[in-house]
Parts: C-alpha cells; sequence; structure tokens
C-alpha cells in the first residue's frame, strides 16, 4: 500500500492516503495555466455552479483557490467541510492559451502538501498531447476517510469537453468548428436553469467506434467499442486485462474480505466452449493465461491479470468475455474503486479503461466483450451487473452480450 515515508510520488491511477484535512494542490508547468477544482457526486457530476472553483469564483463548499501573484495559485481543500453529497474533488489545469496543448510543454506536475507546507505527494501528468486542459489529481472519499488519486486525464476539446463530462450541457458553435473554452475556467457557456442534481448525459445508442492509442488511453462507457490496433495501424496481439479493487473498511478500521475473481468466457458459435478462472488458470488452446486468484484486493494496481494472445486464440473462438464475480456473495455496494484495463503487453501502455463505480447492487458484472469482426478483434464496453457467484453460474446471462 501506499505510504508517505515510501512513496511520494504517484503514477497514472495510483492512489494514497490523507493523513489530515487541509491539504493544497499546486501545479508547475512551463507556460502559464489556471488551477480549478469541480466538486462532483457520486455520479460524476457536478450538481450547481457552485460546484466549479475558478479564479472568478474562487469558494466553494470546502474549496477555496488563493491567488499568488509571485507564483502558481494555490488550490486549498477542507475535506471536513466538503458536504456529504460530494463524493470527490477533481483538480484541473487549464491552459491560458486556449489554442495551445500541453504537448508543446514539459509535462505538469501537480503537488499535494499539508497545510503548514509538508509535501504529501506529487504526480508528474505525463501523456499529453494535443490536451489543453486535464485532471490531475482527484481527492475522493473512501468510506470515512479521503484519499488521493493520480488521474491524467485530459481533453482535446478544453473546457467545453470538460464540462460536458461532468453534467453541463454545453450549446455549439453555429459553425462546425472545434468548441474552444472562453477565458480560462469562465462558467459553462450554458449554466444549469436550477442548482439541482442533474443526471449524466445518456449515452447515445450506439457508441461511437474509436481506435486505441498508446499515447492517449480512452476511458470506456457502456456500448463503446474499441479496434485492438495499435497507433498507425498495427493490429495488437498481446494484451491483458487487469481487474484491481478495494477492499471495504467497516466500523473500527476493520476491512471487509472481498474476494473478487476476473475470468474469460470463450465462444463459439454462441456457445461457451472454455473458461479461464482461478480453477482453470490456462485455456485449452494456451491462448490466455489467468495469474491466479487474489482473496482480498489488497495493494496497489491490478489484482488479478488475465493475459491474451490474440494470435494464438483458436480460429473456431469468435468471441471472449471478460466478466467478475464475487465469490462470497458481496454485491458491489460494498466495494471501492473497482476497475478493468486493457494494456499493451508488448509496451505495457494502457490502452482503454473501464471504471466500475460501487453502488450496483449485483454480484457480478460483464466487463467487456472482445470479438471478431471483419478479420479484426474488438473490444465493446459493458458494464451490466447481475447476480452470480462463479462463472459457471454467470453463463446463462451473459449471451445477450454477445
Amino acid at each position: 500500500m501506499t505510504t508517505l515515508s515510501t512513496m511520494p510520488s504517484l503514477t497514472k491511477g495510483q492512489n494514497g492516503p490523507l493523513p489530515t484535512s487541509q491539504i493544497v494542490v499546486t501545479v508547475d508547468l512551463a507556460t502559464a495555466a489556471d488551477v480549478s477544482a469541480l466538486l462532483v457526486t457520486d455520479r460524476g457530476v457536478v450538481r450547481s455552479d457552485n460546484d466549479f472553483v475558478f479564479y472568478n469564483q474562487p469558494t466553494g463548499p470546502g474549496v477555496s483557490l488563493q491567488q499568488s501573484p509571485s507564483g502558481p495559485a494555490r488550490l486549498h481543500i477542507s475535506t471536513n467541510q466538503i458536504p456529504a453529497e460530494i463524493d470527490a474533488v477533481r483538480a484541473v489545469i487549464t491552459l491560458d492559451d486556449t489554442n495551445s496543448t500541453f504537448g508543446r510543454f514539459a509535462p505538469p506536475v501537480a503537488r499535494l502538501t499539508d497545510a503548514g507546507g509538508r509535501e504529501l505527494y506529487d504526480y508528474t501528468v505525463t501523456g499529453l498531447t494535443s490536451e489543453s486542459v486535464v485532471i490531475a489529481l482527484e481527492i475522493y472519499r473512501r468510506n470515512l476517510d479521503w484519499k488521493v488519486r493520480a488521474v491524467g486525464q485530459g481533453y482535446a476539446g478544453g473546457f467545453a469537453d470538460l464540462v460536458r463530462d461532468h453534467g453541463v450541457s454545453v450549446d455549439e458553435e453555429p459553425t462546425p468548428v472545434p468548441v474552444q473554452a472562453a477565458p480560462a475556467y469562465s462558467p459553462p457557456v450554458t449554466p444549469p436553469p436550477a442548482p439541482t442534481p442533474r443526471p449524466a448525459p445518456t449515452p447515445p445508442p450506439r457508441a461511437p467506434e474509436i481506435s486505441l492509442s498508446k499515447d492517449r488511453p480512452v476511458s470506456l462507457t457502456k456500448g463503446q467499442k474499441v479496434t485492438l490496433r495499435k497507433e498507425g495501424g498495427v493490429k495488437l496481439t498481446n494484451i491483458r486485462m487487469g481487474l484491481g479493487w478495494d477492499p471495504v473498511t467497516r466500523r473500527f478500521g476493520r476491512s471487509s474480505a472481498i474476494d473478487l475473481d476476473a475470468s474469460v468466457l470463450m465462444f463459439s458459435g454462441g456457445r461457451c466452449v472454455d473458461t479461464v478462472y482461478y480453477g482453470h488458470l490456462t485455456s485449452d488452446d494456451r491462448s490466455i493465461m489467468h495469474s491466479g486468484d487474489n482473496l482480498t484486493g489488497a495493494g496497489e494496481g491490478d489484482d488479478e491479470v488475465i493475459n491474451v494472445a490474440l494470435q494464438s486464440v483458436s480460429p473456431s473462438v469468435d468471441a471472449l468475455m471478460f466478466i467478475v464475480t464475487s465469490y462470497r456473495g458481496q454485491t458491489f455496494e460494498e466495494i471501492d474503486n473497482a476497475f478493468c484495463r486493457l494494456v499493451d503487453n508488448t509496451t505495457s501502455a494502457e490502452l482503454a479503461r473501464y471504471t466500475l463505480k460501487g453502488g450496483m447492487p449485483f454480484t457480478a458484472v460483464a466487463m467487456a466483450v472482445i470479438s471478431r469482426e471483419g478479420g479484426e478483434w474488438k473490444l465493446r464496453a459493458i458494464g451490466d451487473g447481475f447476480n452470480a457467484k462463479t462463472p459457471k453460474k454467470a453463463l446463462p446471462h451473459v449471451g445477450r452480450y454477445l
């Protein structure tokens, strides 16, 4: 687990505990930029304009932005003053020049300190290219405690794309040009009609298909389809699917042992012909290998890993279904920070990630399916829950996703 004494620097996706309720976020960057914050609910959306903290609105519930004439702005966060319905505070960096991109400069460094200036963590936001806005860090609840996560999610469409992703409608320009932000961190172009919670935007019935890039990972939404090719058109051959989660801390600091299991169901013509899971670690054609069972979810990073050699999958197999089941029967309401991610094994670059937020009253979830289409493998995110404790009991539920 991450500790202050051994791991002050975070890498993308890594999290760590916060030992104090009073924290400060600053940013080092080689060009002019603004720091701001979004306060979001457990659905990842803002409740109203009051949940934007930026240079024209420097205070929000539990968060304040302090400008400094001699240095970068300081984002002060008091976790003990954040409203109960707020699940996370996201620290955002926006370039002053909205026509510029982070790829032109050295990577920004986000620093987290306590109120006295003692450094807690830093995070160098690497991998940015055409983005002008990036979510650097996220301060989020984990039961009664608060933690920090290195996010590094950039937006090439600027401020408009950022606020859309957090449940705010933005009017499009009348001409077909990319939407650009107004001066950095002005209020949303079309503010909500009233400060009431709004649902996240409903995705279209068929999400757009995108290709994977090792330099710009994608965050998958339900139904989104991804072509398994590297940037430049080279087909991916060796990939791995990682599953991670955190155990839930109960009263008096005791943790509930949660045993999630990653499995792959191999289909041919709609019939399951092989299953790779904790009890059968290698597929019959030896194209898929499971890392073994993790019984608790303790530790950082992937808790279970499934390696897939796509070029070695039997020609008769036309679909691979990736599922997660809860062996001891806890539902996803009791599980923190569950995620599934796709990694290029050749370069170790993360290509795509699907985050499963807690709160689903199910013991299993169909995460994604990889299927052969026109001679290529394509991945489709699913993210639907159902009740099953083992891969065998999951089989009757997953056929509709093929």
